[in-house]
């Protein structure tokens, strides 16, 4: 090929590539409604597999009643839970404002009590607000003023979940014809490989909605009864965020930790504080111990840096939805960099790689994948 053919073909790749991007950013919010539907799409197919294995039941059968299931479960805990929760919330609301003038008292209070801290305050900054009083506040405004956008745009919203979950099940009643499509666009040379990218990122998303369903349900529960154990108000609705914030890797945890731990402090004083932050801890490390060596074992291994450095990376770029989704769009990645980067690129055997995102390609998986 001469030269000035070959400037041409690589101009155009790149103009190919800068277009493609530049669609995908115009078409964010779709692409992540359609990653939405693959991850509910995986985790309804691997409930059909599972009734299919289980109990010989068919495929289509198995696939209606984890639909059914599903959705009985989420209506069921939403109408057992939620008014409850309602009343704690606004409530709390109602009464923030009196929370936090005492979150000041006891913080200035605890100031004075230490003379270090005591000889470096500025005079009068008893009656300034408190650094944490404040950091509370702000904290839950921004909480409201994240959900405030999806609650008020209510007929998007509903239009959106039923999308979701109409393209999730055709996927999960058929996924051999999407697999097969995805791996059609790929030169045939690479087809191998794009059939184990697609079957790592099956066995990844599978492995991490069984863990994040499991690890929602264990730090809700056991914030909830230790908060109750402790006498705190508001525990219902302490409890259910504990559960709601694990959902975004590190700062879910340290939000569901530190804002219960504030309130007890406005409220109760310091060893109260002491002893709900303790609980937050042992919840949190019970949670770590139990679903990521039993549930995800090694299938959903993402380095804590490149964890923490993702989330925050996805957050600006997606908003609060993309942090719903942070760990699976890093484990895509993470896969892409172990097979395209270092199995083809580099030429490394991918099974020597270690992994971060998938479990080795020479491991038998502990989750099954779809037989179809």
């Amino acid at each position: 090929m001469p030269l000035s053919d070959r400037r041409n073909f690589s101009i155009g790749r790149l103009l190919l590539v800068v277009a493609l991007v530049a669609l995908a950013i115009k078409t964010i919010g779709v692409l992540l409604v359609v990653f939405l539907a693959i991850i509910l799409g995986i985790y309804l197919d691997a409930l059909a597999d599972l009734l299919e294995r289980r109990l010989g039941m068919p495929h289509p059968l198995g696939l209606t009643l984890g639909v059914a299931a599903t959705l009985g479960a989420l209506v069921g805990t939403v109408l057992l839970i939620a008014p409850p929760v309602t009343e704690q919330v606004q409530d709390l609301l109602t009464n923030l404002p009196r929370y936090l003038a005492s979150l000041d008292a006891n913080i200035n209070n605890l100031i004075r009590s230490i003379p270090v801290l005591r000889r470096g305050a500025a005079p009068g900054a008893e009656s300034q607000p408190g650094l944490l009083a404040t950091a509370l506040g702000e904290i839950l405004g921004f909480l409201r003023g994240a959900a405030v956008p999806y609650l008020t745009g209510s007929v998007e919203l509903i239009i959106e979940g039923i999308s979701v979950l109409v393209m999730a099940i055709f996927m999960a009643r058929h996924p051999a014809i999407y697999v097969d499509g995805a791996v059609a666009l790929v030169p045939p040379s690479r087809r191998t490989l794009g059939r184990a990218i697609l079957g790592d990122l099956n066995l990844t998303i599978r492995a991490w909605v069984l863990g994040q369903i499991i690890a929602m349900v264990l730090l809700a529960a056991l914030t909830t009864l230790g908060l109750w154990a402790l006498g705190i108000p508001y525990f219902l609705a302490f409890g259910v965020f504990a559960g709601v914030a694990a959902i975004v890797p590190f700062f879910g945890v340290l939000l569901s930790t530190l804002v219960p731990a504030l309130f007890a402090l406005g409220a109760f004083g310091l060893t109260k504080a002491l002893l709900v932050a303790a609980l937050g801890v042992v919840v949190h490390i019970i949670e770590a111990n139990f679903v990521a060596p039993v549930v995800m074992e090694r299938q959903v291994n993402l380095p804590p840096v490149v964890t923490i450095a993702g989330v925050l990376l996805i957050g600006k770029l997606f908003g609060l939805a993309g942090l719903i989704i942070a760990v699976p769009i890093l484990a895509l990645v993470m896969i892409l960099v172990r097979h395209i980067l270092l199995g083809e690129v580099y030429g490394d055997p991918v099974s020597a790689a270690k992994p971060s995102g998938t479990v080795p390609s020479d491991v038998e998986p502990t989750i099954e994948p779809s037989h179809a």
